[in-house]
């Protein structure tokens, strides 16, 4: 076997190298036989007594041949030679099942006593185990041994821990850094208090203390009931583990340090001694019966103990310490292919051990806050636990919200998908119709009172709406998402991450055209790729970029003029920029600005606009993408310009696609949060739902599917209306997602049909008219048309629909009976009156049943239309089988991107049409189900990352304005409690 060693100063550490990686710099390997890598090296550290330090790391990879001479040597005797044959086929099962497992076991040594090393190794390398180590200077502190140690936590490739430090450095603080789940020695609080409860499947005994027991077995022939067993010298967790183990086999422990006086007389009467140091000079060896079983754990290879000194007794009758040490190896071996065991049962899909939380309604019902603050959640992670989460799978924000890593698709890869439904609506009033609302009260009915798994999927509300006129988006009433402050404000920052990192790009926009307007194809290129300590190189994104032009080269002194002047132009056509800057508030004022002003700019100003944060097409790349690699390879996509040829210019060829996925590593993450009877909600991703699709995010809906379970439920919504939203849904995030949707919930007010039936307008912040409070039969009659439309939309693709009528108090049984007879004699499977919104999941537990219902039923989905077709036929299909119009009519313009996008490549993607969601028509005050109508179509546009082309059916704002009175006047902050007051 090769080691190498480097000697380095005491520079901050690296991140510690993963057995699939280990390290890259400096990375050596053996031609043959075990592998031994450098890892870098030793953190940041004061020095304690010395300038310098090493840490050398080997990663020994089991060979196929048998032990030789030197492993018998290592693990002598039966008990030993058992443990190894067995831990041998243990772990070849194992890997029959896991082709790819590897169990590692790190060894965190501080100094450079190497006791027992060799033993360590042969041992691990006979079972087929990999064993890193790490060895940390001898000065080196407690906190500095404990950030190593958190690290090797942190790390999934290493699946044990075992620490060989001197003694007086095994502090509690250091071996209870360990995770109790990879403590193959057994020497954390949490493993010793299961062990002296008795918890012995779930905890691990320590090595030693197992190598013992075995020992005085084998010694008393019989059984170990009734004996004297005298603990000398024996302390920490091999003291308390040893009492444990042999008080439940019937023996009577002692345990007493070497200055005890009555030593002489314990030592004649103990039946049996286990010697746990080396014996001082001034105790005769006399003292103790020859014949007496003695064990000799002095000598100990797993703890780094050197037991060298005079021992009690002759060889005869006493069990050496190196006997005890090659067993106990062994027994850790054994310990670590348990622990391995166990962890890889721990990532299979375990049944929910939910506690949903008790709902007190109160009528009539409170504002949205004060039902939220009426409400105390469960602690994230207890959340978290309960759906089977493992604790490396979240990164808590705060007591209330979690990220989830997207690690848990692959561990739960096999698991089958749960049930997938979808909320829809009918064309919504200006004030909405409670998709959010019945989606919480359906999750709630379905979990916290039917007891099946469900998990609800929602979208990232702005906040711009939450400070301008709409409110929070938390649900409402009883069935809302919990703290709905912390809902509607921040989040974890995903909204902001998305800002940053498309006003990065808008940045890039411009700074590239000035600097390419002011500077020679020599003066770029030399800023672009510069000479750093005499040499020039391209990065990996320069690289692709010559690439993609059909440059080979990968030496920068050996372009040509040619190649550096398509190398470094651009010539981005200003006039043709798309990409906006975008902020989370709404401001009338920035929808239309202009930038460049300043002398420093030398006068290449030109107009521009801010959009809200939320209609970035990060946002849509955010909902959409399927990984973290997809998601840079879908932002490299970003058309944001054309060049003066007319050719696309793309985030990727700024440069700046990595910038952009550094920015958004955390946002990919979906956050968990919980209702008001503490079931799990996935809320992730907001895009705007008529430039965009308008759906949360496909991560989110991928994991809960995992998490629920087979026979789970797994509750989204879609944007705005059917026509809108869910035709969207289908044909954009379902193709993005290859999710089918088992059934669709099709949301109905009273007030909405009545609007639909001739009613007065209906206007956010004034009060609804008369017809819409008290009973009105035919209003309701007449504006059944639309409801029908929608259900006729849903079966266009050929699911299973529902019709969830959201109740309010002025509606009445009649309107009611009226709406739920029309939805079931119009196709719904079913159509069920809930009243989530003032009784909580109870008031929705017959759309519960419904939905379950018609889940089972059969799904015969496909997709509106062929992506092979043309654009503007797409775009005619649309129109005419959901909006009900005769035909289109496209403006010059939108002809000539139609014909734009086809000549770039861009014909195949989906549609998605930006409309008025007030209306089937192109026209607002357009009630019920228009008819012969021409859908003009004014512009189009592409968002190719996220992968659509957007059609503009009349003028589209994306940056809303201030109303007279927006909703901040009644929003305020109790300085004393930090609590937020006047949410809604």
């Amino acid at each position: 076997m090769r080691l190498w060693a480097l000697r380095l100063p005491r520079l901050p550490r690296s991140p510690l190298g993963s057995p699939s990686a280990p390290g890259t710099q400096g990375a050596t390997r053996a031609s043959r036989g075990p592998r031994a890598f450098l890892l870098q090296g030793p953190a940041a550290r004061s020095p304690l007594s010395s300038s310098s330090a090493f840490l050398s790391a080997r990663w020994i990879s089991s060979s196929t041949r048998a032990l030789g001479s030197s492993s018998k040597e290592a693990a002598p005797g039966w008990a030993s030679r058992d443990i190894i044959e067995s831990s041998k086929k243990t772990l070849n099962l194992l890997q029959k099942e896991h082709p790819a497992l590897k169990p590692t076991l790190s060894v965190v040594q501080v100094g450079d006593d190497y006791l027992g090393q060799e033993t360590v190794i042969n041992i691990a390398e006979e079972i087929g185990l990999n064993i890193v180590h790490i060895r940390l200077p001898h000065d080196c502190t407690e906190m500095e041994v404990i950030e190593e140690i958190i690290k090797l936590n942190e790390n999934p490739k290493i699946h044990g821990l075992l620490l060989h430090l001197a003694n007086k450095s095994y502090t509690s603080n250091i071996m209870n850094a360990i995770k109790p789940e990879k403590d193959v020695n057994g020497v954390t609080d949490f493993n010793l208090a299961r062990l002296v409860h008795g918890e012995m499947q779930h905890c691990v005994v320590p090595p030693t203390a197992s190598a013992v027991i075995k020992i005085l077995e084998k010694q008393a022939c019989t059984t170990l009931d009734g004996k004297k067993v005298l603990l000398l010298g024996v302390e920490g967790p091999l003291e308390i583990s040893l009492q444990c183990l042999l008080r439940r086999k019937g023996v009577t422990t002692i345990s007493c340090p070497w200055e005890m006086r009555q030593l002489q007389t314990l030592l004649h009467d103990a039946d049996m001694v286990v010697v746990g140091s080396t014996k001082p000079k001034e105790i005769p060896v006399t003292w103790m019966n020859p014949d007496i079983t003695t064990v000799d754990c002095s000598h100990d290879i797993l703890w780094g103990q050197n037991g060298s000194g005079e021992h009690l007794t002759g060889p005869n009758n006493r069990t050496p310490s190196e006997a005890i040490g090659q067993l106990s190896v062994a027994i850790c071996m054994q310990n670590l292919i348990k622990i391995t065991e166990r962890l890889i049962q721990d990532q299979q899909y375990k049944k929910w051990n939910l506690r949903c939380l008790k709902l007190q309604p109160l009528s009539p019902v409170p504002s949205d806050i004060e039902i939220s603050r009426g409400q105390n959640p469960k602690v994230i992670d207890v959340l978290a636990r309960e759906i089977g989460l493992l604790t490396d799978e979240t990164e808590i924000y705060g007591q209330t919200k979690a990220k989830v890593r997207l690690s848990l698709l692959e561990r739960l890869q096999d698991q089958p998908d749960g049930k997938y439904v979808l909320v829809a609506g009918i064309t919504p009033t200006p004030l909405g119709e409670g998709k959010s609302t019945v989606t919480i009260g359906l999750v709630q009915a379905l979990t916290a009172h039917l007891k099946t798994n469900s998990f609800a999927c929602l979208r990232q509300p702005s906040q711009g709406p939450t400070f301008g006129v709409k409110g929070g988006a938390a649900g409402g009433g009883y069935a809302q998402v919990i703290p709905m402050e912390e809902f509607n404000l921040h989040l974890t920052g995903d909204i902001h991450a998305i800002t940053a990192a498309n006003n990065l790009l808008a940045a890039a926009i411009d700074a590239r055209i000035l600097h390419e307007n002011t500077q020679s194809d020599k003066a770029l290129y030399n800023r672009l790729v510069p000479l750093v300590h005499g040499v020039r190189n391209f990065s990996a994104i320069q690289l692709a970029r010559l690439k993609r032009l059909g440059i080979t080269k990968t030496d920068p002194d050996t372009l040509t003029t040619d190649e550096i002047n398509r190398f470094v132009r651009l010539d981005i056509d200003p006039s043709t920029i798309t990409w906006q800057r975008v902020m989370d508030t709404n401001d009338r004022f920035l929808r239309k600005i202009t930038i460049g002003q300043a002398n420093t700019e030398k006068g290449f100003s030109r107009q521009a606009q801010f959009d809200i944060a939320v209609a970035s097409e990060i946002m849509a790349i955010l909902a959409l993408t399927s990984s973290l690699s997809d998601m840079k390879e879908r932002m490299g996509k970003i058309v944001v310009a054309n060049n003066k040829q007319g050719q696309p210019v793309t985030a990727e060829d700024l440069g700046v696609t990595g910038a952009l996925a550094v920015l958004m590593k955390d946002a990919i993450k979906p956050t968990l949060m919980q209702t008001l009877e503490g079931t799990p909600v996935f809320v992730h991703a907001g895009p705007f739902a008529n430039i965009a699709h308008g759906s949360s995010s496909v991560l989110a809906d991928k994991i809960a599917l995992k998490l629920v379970g087979e026979e789970g439920y797994v509750v989204t919504e879609a944007g705005f209306g059917a026509d809108i939203g869910m035709e969207k849904f289908f044909n954009i995030k379902c193709r993005a997602s290859g999710l089918v949707p088992s059934v669709v919930v099709l949301v109905a007010t009273v007030r909405a049909l009545k609007m639909h039936g001739g009613g007065p307008n209906v206007t956010a912040g004034a009060p609804l008219k008369k017809e819409y409070t008290e009973e009105n039969l035919k209003l309701v009659s007449d504006g059944c048309n639309n409801l029908q439309k929608q259900i006729q939309i849903v079966q266009h693709f050929g699911v299973p629909v529902v019709v969830a009528l959201n109740v309010f108090r002025t509606d009445s049984p009649a309107e009611i009976d009226l709406v739920c007879k029309t939805a079931k004699q119009s196709g719904a499977s079913d159509a069920v009156p809930c009243s989530h919104w003032s009784d909580g999941g109870r008031g929705s537990v017959g759309l519960a049943q419904a939905v379950m219902k018609a889940a089972s039923q059969p799904n015969h989905f496909r997709y509106l239309y062929d992506l092979e077709l043309p654009i503007t036929e797409k775009i005619r299909i649309i129109a005419q089988k959901i909006y009900g119009a005769q035909d289109i009519e496209l403006s010059s313009a939108a002809q000539s991107q139609i014909n734009r996008y086809s000549q770039q490549g861009f014909g195949n993607l989906p549609i998605c049409m930006a409309k008025t969601h007030l209306s089937l028509s192109h026209m607002p005050e357009w009630k019920g189900v228009p008819t012969g109508f021409i859908l003009p179509i004014s512009d189009v546009r592409a968002s190719i990352g996220a992968g659509f082309i957007y059609p503009l059916v009349g003028t589209m704002s994306t940056m809303p304005g201030l109303p007279t009175r927006p909703c901040f006047y009644d929003i305020d902050l109790d300085s004393e409690t930090e609590q937020v007051k006047g949410l809604f």
